[in-house]
């Protein structure tokens, strides 16, 4: 009546699915926020070292820095774009739609060659039997021909 013990709701399947989905959408977005600070604080640590320290005055391409950063900011709208609108095409819907594809391919292939093994098996057993079947025609013949019966003394 008093007991201690806890009781745990039970989450079935299609929640436990939906709840790692969010998390894992939640971890994307995450990253996502993640690469943003640590590209706006790269790029203004890149503009004020340039210009103080100097860094890079001798290298062979001149603004070396703002191609670093243009590229940087390329590999992040590159990131962007697959967390907030490639997910949506190739979401969860899409992946369970590619399963159930692969699924039916895989039991077509199944289906196929469990016919093509039924038929070797057949062929198989008709070539076996046609064997036995001559080769006992055969016996038959050897033991159709005349026998003389043996010579009495």
């Amino acid at each position: 009546m008093f007991s201690k013990a806890n009781k745990k709701e039970r989450i079935d399947p299609e929640q436990r699915e939906q709840y790692e989905y969010a998390n894992s959408r939640i971890k994307q977005k995450k990253r996502l926020m993640r690469h943003f600070i640590l590209f706006l604080a790269g790029s203004i640590l890149l503009i004020i070292i340039n210009p103080v320290l100097g860094i890079g005055k001798d290298f062979f391409i001149e603004n070396w820095f703002a191609w670093a950063i243009l590229l940087w900011a390329l590999l992040f709208l590159v990131h962007l774009l697959n967390v907030f609108i490639m997910n949506k095409f190739m979401g969860k819907e899409w992946e369970s739609r590619q399963l159930e594809k692969l699924k039916a391919q895989q039991e077509k292939r199944i289906a196929e060659l469990q016919k093509q093994a039924v038929k070797e098996v057949t062929v198989a057993a008709v070539k076996e039997a046609r064997s036995e079947t001559e080769h006992t025609s055969e016996v038959t013949k050897k033991n159709d021909t005349p026998q003389l019966p043996p010579e009495e003394a």
